[in-house]
């Protein structure tokens, strides 16, 4: 009960808090960071197809400012970097939902689930904003949706993963995006054309590759996972089409970029993470777009509440968000404000929310479980001198994770205490004769 009243309070508070930012007038604000950053923007922003690509799905990965390709450990990862499915922890279904600038929103549905060391998932999401045509005459002619819906196939494999270094995970995904136009009118007879929108409407198809390494580094408390990731992608290399029959042709260039990013846990409350995005022209490899720049911050003030931060730096523009995050009952909860002076032109007050459903590790817990009884017994035997038993005690870990690098060092140890009785016994034989 006291878990639920203190989320109660935080949901309360932060719509507060929200409605009161909502009311704040940012133009100064924008004005002056336009003024600082201006030197920063170049003439290719906003010239690629489908940028709905560009939009992240919410919660999480957008209250630490997009600076996610280092760190992806929620579903959210399959729009950061291909590479990570294979090292979530759980298996998970998450829905996202970000409003976005102009009355757009975009909504998200992702599924994620690991066997082992070889992991898996999927997303669907639906970019969409309302669109009204008027005549000459000022009344409303036409209406309908624009919309963008992308979905994704994800899979990745985590190579070498063991105790102290947690492997490297490889992965791709292969997605596909459709662009819908509603249809629109005739400027002579004001009659709907039938099948207009559909000659402007088009699809995109494309990968994503990702790499994630795990590790300890500079580690100063006790935890089973890496206090260090580091996470290189290449999101959206493909190539888009628009229009059918004689209409058909190569469209604008996707929102193909490179990312590079790193997320350190310093200690047991905080994590911060750090992007860097170089976006590329495939269509025109000699085009130079400026990149951006993600940081975020994570304060988990119990294991279940965290506070989150972020800024991310797109053209002349900052973007700042801010979020909190409630995990009860298996369920995951984000709630997120971001303060956006980068995707347009007058500061924007967006909100983004997401679920995020636990659904267990598929006996992973388990099986740890098992070989620390083991691992923890073989010590038994080892300060007990009988090392031959720790060894065959030891062999037995190995047996299920072959990685186990306590086990191995136990068993080099063990071995090593056997060899030199060996050898002072055989000094003593030679010493009688």
């Amino acid at each position: 009960m006291g878990m639920k009243k203190h989320l109660l309070v935080f949901f309360v508070t932060f719509l507060i808090f929200s409605q009161n930012i909502m009311a704040l007038d940012f133009t100064d604000v924008s004005t002056a960071m336009t003024t600082i950053f201006s030197g920063i923007t170049s003439d290719s922003d906003g010239t690629t197809a489908y940028r709905s690509l560009l939009i992240p799905p919410g919660g999480r990965s957008e209250s630490l400012g997009n600076a996610f390709t280092g760190l992806c450990d929620d579903a959210s990862y399959i729009t950061f970097n291909a590479g990570a499915s294979s090292v979530q922890k759980q298996t998970m279904l998450s829905i996202f939902h970000n409003s976005w600038i102009a009355d757009s929103k975009m909504e998200t549905i992702s599924y994620t689930t690991r066997y082992g060391h070889f992991g898996f998932g999927g997303q669907l999401n639906c970019f969409y904003v309302p669109f009204t045509e008027y005549n000459i005459s000022g009344e409303r002619a036409a209406s309908g949706y624009y919309s963008e819906t992308t979905m994704a196939v994800n899979a990745s494999y985590n190579f070498l993963a063991g105790y102290d270094f947690k492997g490297f995970a490889l992965g791709t995904s292969f997605k596909t995006s459709w662009r819908g136009v509603p249809d629109f009118t005739d400027n002579d007879t004001n009659a709907i054309i039938k099948g207009s929108g559909f000659s402007q409407s088009g699809i995109a198809v494309m990968a994503d590759f990702g790499l994630v390494l795990q590790f300890n580094f500079l580690k100063y408390f006790a935890s089973r996972d890496p206090n260090v990731r580091i996470g290189v992608s290449a999101q959206n290399v493909g190539i888009g089409f628009t229009g059918i029959g004689s209409n058909f042709q190569i469209d604008d260039p996707l929102p193909t970029y490179l990312a590079a990013g790193m997320s350190v846990k310093f200690f047991p409350f905080l994590t911060v993470t750090a992007d860097i995005k170089q976006p590329v022209n495939l269509l025109n490899l000699k085009e130079y777009n400026l990149f951006s720049l993600n940081v975020g911050a994570d304060f988990s003030f119990s294991q279940n509440f965290s506070l989150l931060v972020g800024f991310e730096l797109k053209g002349g523009n900052p973007r700042l968000s801010a979020g909190g995050q409630f995990e009860m009952n298996n369920t995951k909860v984000n709630l997120n404000y971001t303060l956006d002076l980068t995707t347009s032109v007058a500061p924007i007050n967006r909100i983004s929310l997401s679920a995020q459903m636990l659904l267990g590790d598929r006996g992973r817990a388990v099986v740890q479980k098992e070989i620390d009884v083991l691992y923890n017994q073989g010590l038994v035997y080892y300060y007990s001198s009988n090392w031959e038993k720790a060894i065959e005690t030891w062999q037995k870990v190995l047996e299920i994770d072959k990685r186990y690098d306590p086990a191995i060092v136990g068993i080099q140890s063990a071995q090593a205490q056997i060899d030199m009785i060996q050898r002072v016994r055989e000094s003593m034989f030679f010493t009688e004769n």
